[in-house]
């Protein structure tokens, strides 16, 4: 049953990027047959490739629509090339068509909502079988919206990591049936470069370099962009996430999970005193831009078993005091949450004002993004530094489908895409997927001096992928 949909088509300014998260990645079409000669180069042993080999792509390289570079090799821009992006990376289906003139001719999204309220989060075999059902129903309604079928498209877009593996599957699954049979080439794009160049679709002042911080349920990353396909790490998550802390917060205090943990927090800590607890900030002592919260998440538990906070009984069932002592909860929470934000910002627009002076803006995407009680604190933090705020609308900071067609774009015009898979392709073919997988080469002063990161299983970057490749 197809859960809710979120329909949305307006016009935005056009922009220069594409993104692309395959082993090829600088195909050209005039040159392709020498750089897909060894398809598993870059890949770790247990994975196979993503995309098919250069021979399925050899009858269709001449093809216009495949050829985003002119005879010289430099790159066109052609305004003519529309994307089908399609995102299953965690709990929301999504799909959307994008013109490289950054028109957006269509947005879908399905959300999990009723889910995420049922088992208080995110559970991956719920969440996969919630997309497989609506999956068909998304992408064709996009295709609807847009008043376009599968053979108007240049090219289709899809999210191969990082994020979970049953979901993410999903999403590939359909991208290469569609690629397939109607030989469209395939971007594999990953999630998180994804939510940092939306904003180049929505702001045409935002040129490289740039400072990012992206937020989510599973993500805290701060990134410098040098450029497309070129990102330095200054921080990451060494445990939780703080979206995953705005949820595990809100269930414990009993409120409405189904309009997310997240926005109901926000709405409740508007009741609260932010001063009433006193929340130690996370990592003070590591002088680095790295992430934690998983301690602030123990210091909730505690502050809500101390004041005998009755966490049984749903929010809208608590009496006045009830109520109160939520409230004072949720806002300390929120404003030590957001300070720990803060912090890590600031020390990282030093260290990247030193590494890139000409940068001039903060991109802060990602789904907790949406909240205004961050980006207010943010906008602060940034103002005081002499650069500019950007961060997308609340509906293109949380997962969708432009942000991954607008990063295909961006990529397709520099010539990194993969040719179209085999319309026949076997059930039992391996797809590459990235659960795990970084953005960019960690910068030396941001190791995290706290705990050390699982990096087992850990695809080689974004970044380094591309560097390889263009060395070849």
């Amino acid at each position: 049953m197809l859960s809710s949909f979120v329909i949305s088509s307006c016009t935005i300014p056009s922009f220069n990027l594409l993104l692309r998260a395959t082993f090829p990645y600088r195909v050209r079409a005039f040159a392709i047959s020498s750089r897909l000669r060894n398809p598993t180069l870059f890949l770790p042993p247990p994975f196979k490739p993503f995309f098919a080999t250069s021979s399925s792509f050899s009858s269709s390289s001449s093809s216009s629509s495949l050829n985003p570079l002119n005879a010289c090799g430099s790159r066109t821009e052609d305004d003519s090339l529309v994307i089908l992006g399609i995102e299953t990376s965690c709990d929301d289906t999504a799909a959307a068509i994008v013109r490289s003139d950054g028109e957006i001719l269509s947005q879908v999204v399905s959300s999990q909502a009723d889910l995420l309220s049922r088992y208080g989060g995110v559970a991956p075999k719920m969440a996969e079988e919630a997309h497989v059902q609506v999956i068909d129903q998304v992408v064709q309604q996009a295709l609807d919206n847009a008043n376009l079928a599968e053979v108007d498209l240049s090219a289709v877009a899809v999210t191969i990591g990082p994020g979970l593996s049953l979901c993410l599957r999903v999403g590939v699954q359909k991208a290469r049936r569609i690629a397939g049979k109607f030989n469209l080439p395939i971007i594999g794009i990953h999630h998180m470069e994804a939510h940092a160049l939306v904003s180049r679709l929505i702001d045409k002042e935002l040129q490289f370099p740039f400072l990012a911080l992206l937020i989510s349920g599973g993500h805290n990353l701060l990134i410098l962009a040098h450029d497309l396909g070129h990102y330095l790490q200054l921080g990451t998550t060494i445990d939780d996430a703080i979206g995953e802390a705005y949820d595990k917060t809100a269930r414990w205090l009993g409120l409405d999970m189904g309009k997310g943990g997240g926005p109901a927090l926000e709405e409740l800590a508007r009741e609260g005193d932010p001063e009433s607890v006193k929340f130690s900030i996370p990592m003070k002592q590591h002088k680095d831009c790295n992430f934690s919260y998983a301690g602030l998440k123990t210091q909730v538990r505690m502050a809500i078993e101390s004041r005998n906070v009755n966490t049984d009984n749903p929010i809208s069932a608590a009496d006045c005091q009830d109520r109160k002592s939520r409230a004072d909860i949720a806002a300390s929470f929120q404003r030590v949450a957001v300070l720990h934000l803060e912090e890590r910002c600031q020390r990282a627009i030093g260290w990247a004002l030193n590494i890139a002076p000409s940068i001039k803006h903060l991109v802060v995407s990602g789904g907790v993004a949406s909240n205004l009680y961050v980006r207010s604190r943010l906008d602060h933090v940034v103002t005081m530094n002499g650069l500019q705020l950007v961060c997308p609308p609340p509906n293109l900071c949380t997962d969708n489908g432009v942000m991954v067609a607008w990063t295909g774009v961006e990529h397709f015009r520099m010539g990194r895409f993969d040719p179209p898979p085999p319309a026949d392709e076997a059930d039992d073919f391996v797809f590459d997927l990235r659960p795990r997988w970084p953005l960019g080469e960690e910068y030396a002063e941001g190791r995290s001096e706290a705990r050390s990161l699982r990096r087992a299983r850990i695809h080689p970057s974004l970044t380094s992928i591309i560097q390889a490749a263009s060395h070849q």
